[in-house]
């Protein structure tokens, strides 16, 4: 399957009936990652059931959240698509995973490796400058 690099949030949820339509709530884990943001449209796609067995390998057993797409000294070609709020780079990944990397500029284009990962960030250094995408 080819996954958008737009995808900002994944999650399983169950379709419930409610009146004349159908209502799948969003966790607000979700929102609380700034992932998105309340009362903004976006599209939805539903998948079937994974069988238990993908389930378990593409999540942590604790709490069923998807593990993070990016593994510790693993290295990356990546886009720097914003700023944080302490000028660090911010980039995104496999669904809306973000990497922190400092020391780079708004559309700079990198080789990071990954230097840290949490369940919802990463952190990385620069190995490669490539291009600017200005």
């Amino acid at each position: 399957m080819n996954v958008s690099d737009r995808l900002r949030c994944l999650f399983s949820a169950t379709v419930e009936e409610q009146e004349e339509s159908y209502v799948v709530e969003l966790p607000k884990r979700e929102i609380q990652r700034d992932e998105i943001q309340a009362n903004d449209t976006y599209h939805v796609a539903i998948l079937s059931s994974l069988s238990p067995d993908a389930t378990a390998t593409n999540t942590n057993s604790e709490n069923d959240t998807p593990k993070p797409p990016v593994a510790k000294g693993e290295r990356r070609t990546v886009e720097i698509e914003n700023l944080g709020d302490q000028g660090d780079g911010l980039a995104r990944v496999e669904r809306g995973f973000v990497v922190v990397i400092p020391d780079t500029d708004q559309g700079e284009r990198v080789t990071v490796e990954i230097t840290g990962v949490r369940e919802n960030v990463a952190f990385a250094t620069v190995i490669k400058r490539l291009e600017y995408d200005r």
